[in-house]
């Protein structure tokens, strides 16, 4: 049998409607894609503040969808402390652990080839802080471990599905790998289509004792981003899982109801998974082309553009901005000169005694 008749390939055959509903969210998905020119727009120093945000949005919400209880505020100060490497709880340990391995796929996707030795080795260096995971990180599952869902306050609500057997895992890992490296060199179909149904597949064996539902974010990251969706690096998908928590259990457990059956179905699943792409997508292309200019701008020109905003004169000259922000020369005219092209300043008059005054109603 060859892999094109194998139930992994079977189930990505929908109906007329599935099939035009999908791929006009696809559509759109991919319109956004290849209209983001990230260094076209925005400045680099930008992008890596936007995907700093990403890393701290990201490890948090990750977790919490296991039942973390670390807040944005409480990751974002474990980030930026993280080189002291002391952690006062599990929390911390696990979103330390999910810190340091989404900062290596964001720098270093290009580099990494998906193989089934690279999600042992992303599943060994996440919970590489966690005391409680050092028996069994980066190795398969040495016993049953069901998908269970759990409320905010990690209180059980219901099993989501009973995975794959730890004497099976093995081979169905091999197999999932198999069918994808073969789906990729074949280019059967779409990227996000194979992604959704790779991502589903992985879930459902559920080859670790814990951590599954993080490695799959973390390897959905990466995958993204090897397909060329680089809004990965700017919108947190985690988030949006996260705040679709329940559609996201409910979408899992109908997709499994029918696992491996004759009349396999994952067709919530995948309407599920492009949906947080779609809105992955189009949050980025509103920060690029929306009104958010501070995406724009460096350090320095976005303190420029704070002070013009909050200072109670209407008009200032450049000698002002240099005396209240203590830039050199050079750096104040150049960042008066982006927001003139911006359009947030209007000059008056020319020359050295020009003055500048914010556009407070822009066409």
């Amino acid at each position: 049998m060859t892999w094109k008749d194998d139930r992994l390939s079977k189930r990505l055959t929908f109906g007329s409607e599935q099939t035009e509903e999908f791929f006009a969210i696809i559509s759109e998905i991919d319109s956004i894609k290849n209209t983001i020119r990230l260094t076209d727009k925005l400045l680099p120093q930008t992008i890596n503040r936007l995907t700093q945000s990403v890393i701290i949005t990201s490890s948090g919400a990750s977790n919490r969808i296991e039942g973390n209880r670390l807040s944005d505020d409480e990751v974002e100060l474990l980030y930026r402390n993280l080189r002291i490497k002391k952690f006062k709880s599990r929390d911390e340990q696990e979103v330390a652990g999910y810190i340091e391995v989404l900062e290596v796929i964001l720098d270093s996707y290009s580099g990494m080839v998906l193989s089934e030795s690279l999600i042992l080795q992303l599943h060994h260096d996440m919970l590489k802080y966690s005391d409680k995971d050092q028996r069994q990180r980066g190795i398969y599952k040495f016993g049953s471990n069901r998908v269970e869902a759990r409320d905010q306050s990690g209180q059980l609500v219901g099993v989501i599905f009973d995975p794959t057997p730890p004497h099976l895992t093995p081979k169905e890992m091999q197999d999932l790998m198999a069918w994808n490296k073969w789906a990729d060199e074949e280019n059967f179909k779409h990227p996000l289509i194979r992604l959704a149904s790779f991502i589903f597949e992985y879930l459902a064996i559920h080859p670790f004792q814990d951590g599954n539902g993080r490695t799959s974010r973390l390897l959905t990251n990466l995958i993204l981003l090897k397909n060329g969706y680089n809004f990965t690096r700017l919108v947190s998908h985690e988030r949006l899982v996260e705040q679709r928590k329940a559609d996201y259990y409910l979408a899992l457990n109908k997709a499994q109801s029918s696992w491996k059956s004759d009349k396999e179905d994952i067709s919530e699943w995948v309407r599920f998974f492009l949906e947080i792409v779609r809105g992955q997508a189009t949050k980025a292309l509103a920060i690029i082309e929306g009104d958010r200019i501070e995406h724009l701008l460096s350090v320095k020109q976005l303190a420029l553009w704070q002070w013009a905003q909050s200072i109670t004169q209407i008009e200032f000259s450049r000698k002002d901005a240099i005396e209240a922000l203590g830039f050199p020369p050079r750096t104040i005219e150049a960042s008066i000169k982006k927001l003139v092209g911006l359009k947030r300043l209007e000059p008056l008059g020319a020359g050295r005694s020009t003055r500048y005054r914010v556009i407070l109603n822009r066409a």
